[in-house]
């Protein structure tokens, strides 16, 4: 596995856990920096997103916004950004990723039940860049995404969060076809905080230390320099049974077998570290300028399914487990090693022994007797900077000139795991290869509020340009990870013994298969914004953009708001959009273990171009196309109460996502071998992205927000809820659609809960904080282990959890905070197929599958 951390990771770690040191010993505050020296002060309710004009309040937008303040992300147990989002916006979802490839090192988020790189990710109102990660497995909804990281963000840099939840291709261009999350930054000069953080599940694993903090600083005596870290470690957790292929053969007399033999749960992180970094200086007359940088770093390590040492094909036997797969690592001495019959412990049968004495014949039984279960994991590099200025020209236009440049990585590894064709010479851990994905930008935005005559608001014109390049790099793992051994390949005769290739699990990645791949785009967009009376205001955008893979797009919006009354006030939105396929995704190759039809197989993915993915119907990718329409009401009342309920309806053409497994004929692995490709004889079926179908999403989004006295103090009520319905268009008789099969259509439409709502209660008397959250996700469908057959189809049921959390201020400076995460315990229905892989739960359960998890968090504000 990979130990590269390089000498500045090194020191930079040292800071951190200097700094922790610090935090430890001057204590430790619970309370939010929004409650520091104005606990009253409330929450910035101005967006920058969904408008080119003057920043705009949630309820004056005319499309669903939602703003999570600094403070709403503190008061919860979890500790990345993806869950803490899940509590304050209705419709953003993310699964656990238990043995999932590598959607275990970057989880797929979802907004409004699409995949995750449907969603545009900002940072200050610049676009972020995507991960290297390519998530093959992400529960199908997300199957072969290739969006942002956006748990590389530290949340204690976050002033707010603001979530579009609208079409907004014409505004921002690719990828905004569900939504846009704009996270923006803190931008103190002065003050700051730190926190350290302990946590645990109720099960007694999964131990997590995190120390995080803030410190705003004077640029000059014009400008500020705010900078943020964070710290992480967590132990794995195990929400597993035995299996009872495994437990038979312990039962049989096997002493090697591991209990569990494979290990469902939260992989082990075993470090994480990230610092960021935003500046501002202003310049005088109406301008500034601004950058921020940010580097983060982490190692996850988790598991991969249990090879069975009867049964595992090309390591153990090939024959299903009637005999046992024997190699000859001298093929050319006339002499044959015997055949080994699989008897309930074939480690005592004498067929066995005679393999295990004679140095010249060879079976895996000997390196792994109870067989072996893979840890898979990786380093997962990420960091940008992007810097400009804007202010206002003497003529009154508005601008804004950026550069930015972001690199992600990602080098993968695999542990006690074998190449099976270099027989005993084989290592046990390898360096299968890296996935590398560099962006680089240019932008230029203009504004104008242009005055007309008899009207009292002017109208707002806005305009700009986008230069885009963005780059995907493979390089290969160690030869190791790849090399064909004797035991697959003979140069004498050139025949194989049956032994697979390449790191078992995850095969490193070959020269050949390395390279670069580019492409670049180019953008120009008009926006205009008009109050055609005092109640009624219309917006207008268009976007072109060019790319030098695919060629052009024109996407447009319209949207529209209606002040009715003093309480009321309508709004609504139409817009078309598109999502630009990544590089990544048009020229990967990746080779992953899989369920298939019950049995374990090799599975490759390959490039769509590629003539094989031809020969099964493959093409060149083009872009996803959508029409969103929304409407909505907005009440906003002298009581304190704050709702909005918008329905929207969302069609995505041409949808980019793998195919369904496709199996390899002996001609197509013929034709493999005849390209270069030695180790086809190793893959049992093929994948590879293709827009291969339609969809249909729709919804409706409510939120409401209530405070009022109680009991002495305040208290802040909350509802976020969301239903969501997406239906696969054009589906057959049988279910299917192109080359996606019926349970994938069934996961694409019913994977997330239809309904899911959180409903929060938080009171303050005095020193004392108190807070309540009920969150409740509705029944779901699950391809157990992505197998794809009818089988494998489970219907668990509607949970219901309770978070809760207590804070006290035992000085202005200092808190602590008590709390926990699903407090009652609660876990998923029971796994009815969990004699299959040993899954105590539904893997894919939207409320995790580990239960209960306490912490207690102190944090010194100064």
């Amino acid at each position: 596995m990979p130990t590269h951390i390089n000498k500045l990771s090194r020191s930079i770690r040292i800071a951190l856990t200097s700094a922790a040191t610090v935090v430890t010993t001057f204590g430790v505050n619970a309370q939010d920096q929004s409650q520091g020296a104005d606990t009253d002060a409330p929450v910035e309710k101005i967006a920058i997103v969904g408008t080119r004009a003057a920043p705009r309040s949630v309820g004056d937008s005319a499309v669903p916004l939602d703003i999570v303040g600094g403070d709403d992300f503190a008061r919860q147990g979890a500790t990345d950004i993806d869950k803490m989002m899940m509590s304050a916006v209705p419709s953003f979802t993310v699964n656990e990723q238990p043995i999932n490839d590598a959607s275990t090192l970057v989880r797929p988020a979802n907004l409004r039940g699409l995949a995750s790189d449907q969603t545009l990710i900002l940072v200050n109102g610049k676009r972020k860049n995507r991960s290297a990660v390519i998530t093959f497995l992400g529960g199908s909804l997300s199957d072969g995404a290739q969006g942002p990281d956006i748990s590389t963000i530290p949340a204690i840099a976050l002033r707010q969060i603001e979530v579009l939840r609208d079409g907004a291709a014409a505004q921002y261009g690719s990828d905004a076809i569900a939504g846009v999350i704009n996270f923006s930054l803190k931008n103190d000069s002065d003050g700051g905080q730190f926190e350290a953080r302990y946590g645990s599940y109720y099960e007694g694993d999964g131990d997590m230390m995190q120390y995080s903090g803030n410190v705003g600083l004077p640029l000059t005596d014009d400008g500020f320099a705010n900078l943020s870290f964070e710290y992480r470690e967590a132990d794995p957790t195990s929400r597993s049974i035995q299996r009872p292929d495994a437990a038979a053969i312990a039962d049989a007399g096997n002493e090697f077998v591991a209990n569990p033999a494979q290990v469902w749960g939260n992989p082990e992180i075993k470090y994480d570290y990230k610092m960021l970094l935003n500046t501002g200086l202003d310049l005088g007359n109406d301008k500034e300028a601004y950058m921020w940088t940010s580097w983060s770093e982490r190692e996850v390590e988790g598991g991969f399914y249990y090879r069975h040492p009867h049964t595992r094909g090309g390591v153990y036997s090939n024959d299903g487990g009637e005999t046992l797969l024997v190699g000859d690592l001298t093929p050319n001495d006339g002499i044959d090693c015997p055949v080994v019959p699989i008897t309930a412990n074939v480690l005592t049968s004498a067929a066995y022994q005679q393999v295990a004495n004679d140095p010249n014949c060879w079976a895996f039984n000997e390196m792994f007797p109870g067989g072996f279960t893979p840890s898979f994991g990786g380093v997962v590099f990420d960091a940008s900077i992007v810097m400009g200025t804007k202010g206002e020209l003497s003529n009154g236009i508005m601008y804004d000139v950026s550069a930015s440049f972001a690199r992600s990585e990602v080098e993968f590894s695999i542990s006690n795991t074998v190449n099976p064709s270099l027989g005993p010479d084989t290592p046990n851990s390898f360096s299968p290869g890296q996935y590398n994905q560099t962006e680089k930008g240019l932008n230029l935005d203009l504004s104008y509020p242009m005055e007309v005559d008899g009207w009292d608001e002017p109208i707002n014109i806005a305009g700009g340009l986008e230069w885009r390049r963005e780059s995907f790099e493979i390089q290969p793992g160690n030869p190791a990870s790849y090399e064909v051994g004797l035991l697959a390949y003979d140069p004498a005769t050139g025949e194989s013994q049956g032994f697979g290739i390449g790191s078992n699990g995850f095969p490193g990645f070959k020269p050949e298969d390395a390279g670069t791949w580019s492409r670049g785009n180019v953008a120009a967009y008009v926006d205009v914004e008009a109050y055609l009376s005092d109640n009624f205001m219309v917006g207008v955008a268009a976007r072109y953009e060019d790319y030098t893979d695919f060629g052009s797009t024109f996407n447009g919006k319209l949207a529209a708001r209606w002040q009715l009354n003093d309480d009321w006030a309508l709004r609504g939105a139409a817009s078309t959009g598109f999502r630009a396929p990544s590089v990544g995704q048009s020229n990967v190759r990746n080779v992953t273990t899989a369920f298939v039809g019950g049995r374990l197989q090799d599975q490759a993915t390959l490039p769509p171009t590629h003539p094989i993915s031809l020969q099964k119907g493959g093409k060149q990718l083009e872009p996803e196309e959508s029409v969103n329409l929304s409407f909505g009401l907005v009440g906003e009342f002298d009581n304190g109460l704050y709702m909005t309920i918008d329905y929207f309806n969302i069609k995505v053409t041409d949808r980019i996502s793998q195919t369904s497994s496709l199996t390899l004929t002996p001609a197509d692995i013929e034709a493999l071998l005849a390209l270069g490709q030695r180790d086809a004889t190793s893959f049992t079926s093929i994948r590879y992205f293709t827009n291969d179908f339609d969809t249909r999403t729709q919804g409706i989004d409510l939120v409401m927000n209530y405070s009022m006295d109680m009991f002495g103090g305040d208290t802040k009520l909350s509802l976020a809820a969301n239903y969501t319905d997406t239906e696969v268009l054009n589906v057959g008789p049988d279910g299917t659609v192109g080359n996606i099969g019926a349970n994938k259509v069934m996961m694409l439409e019913d994977n997330l809960p239809d309904t899911r709502f959180s409903v929060t209660a938080d009171h303050t008397n005095g020193d004392w904080r108190f807070l309540a959250r009920i969150n409740y996700f509705g029944d779901y469908f699950e391809d157990h282990v992505d197998d794809g057959t009818p089988d494998a189809r489970i219907y668990p049921g509607a949970e219901t959890t309770l978070d809760v959390e207590m804070a006290y201020n035992f000085t202005d400076n200092l808190s602590v905070v008590v709390g926990a995460q699903n407090a009652l315990d609660n876990t998923p229905d029971d796994n009815p197929l969990a004699d299959w892989v040993g899954s105590a739960y539904p893997t894919t359960a939207p409320m995790g599958i580990n239960g209960g998890f306490y912490y207690i968090r102190g944090i010194y504000n100064f």
